[in-house]
């Protein structure tokens, strides 16, 4: 809780109030767990010092409409904290069968503003070399992640496609949940926020280094050579697996 910066509602949850983010599905939570808890009990977080802008776009069943999360997108490019600070970094652990050109759009006006995106790559998989889409996870712009188990061999649900640019661990990761739980929990959507939090820190990295603010292309730069390439699963695994310790 104390990494949460600010939020906002582009739901009908709530009676559509816009100030109340409150998560009431879980999903939310747990995902925002594995970037940024600072827990005292459980190891989770992988960058426990960023701070979050929790925008809910997804109702309490964990469905919603594309609508609100392309308003979500350009309210995130536009956001301003009371220090004047901005989104550096977007996880979306989401997606849709259809491709919409409106999401399209949103998204690539975040990287004109050198917002990271990052996207699961969705859980359509059947452990074949069939591609599997899903938008906006398929689109060049963003980082689209898959998933591993943790004998390093992709996970049988994640998706396939050319557009994957890495893998990282989901299934079975431990992290917080609503009503002050935990939970276990699988899918690429348990992926991306590893990948988020591993953005959060090279970004950090990138300042004391350069003591400047690096690029989307730089910081994409930096993320590929913090990878490992496993040969044996080529169509599976883009550049590799995550792997901070090279960072």
């Amino acid at each position: 809780a104390d990494n949460i910066i600010g939020g906002a509602n582009f739901t009908n949850d709530y009676s559509a109030n816009f100030t109340n983010y409150q998560d009431n599905n879980g999903h939310g939570t747990h995902v925002a767990g594995i970037i940024a808890s600072n827990n005292k009990v459980h190891s989770i977080g992988v960058a426990p010092s960023s701070k979050l802008l929790i925008l809910k776009a997804l109702s309490y069943s964990g469905g919603g409409s594309v609508t609100s999360v392309i308003r979500a997108l350009y309210y995130a490019a536009s956001w301003r904290g009371a220090n004047n600070e901005g989104v550096d970094i977007v996880c979306l652990s989401l997606g849709t069968p259809k491709d919409n050109p409106l999401l399209k759009e949103a998204i690539q006006y975040l990287i004109t503003k050198n917002i990271l995106v990052v996207v699961a790559s969705g859980n359509d998989g059947d452990g074949s070399e069939v591609e599997e889409y899903r938008y906006p996870g398929f689109y060049n712009e963003v980082i689209q992640v898959g998933s591993i188990e943790k004998e390093m061999v992709p996970a049988y649900y994640s998706n396939n496609n050319k557009e994957i640019d890495l893998v990282a661990p989901g299934s079975a990761i431990f992290s917080t949940f609503i009503n002050n739980g935990y939970r276990t929990l699988s899918g690429t959507s348990m992926a991306a926020p590893f990948v988020a939090g591993a953005l959060a820190l090279l970004k950090e990295q990138g300042l004391l280094l350069f003591n400047r603010s690096l690029s989307e292309s730089e910081m994409y730069g930096q993320l590929v050579k913090s990878t490992n390439f496993l040969s044996d699963y080529v169509a599976f695994m883009g550049n590799g697996v995550l792997d901070l310790s090279k960072a």
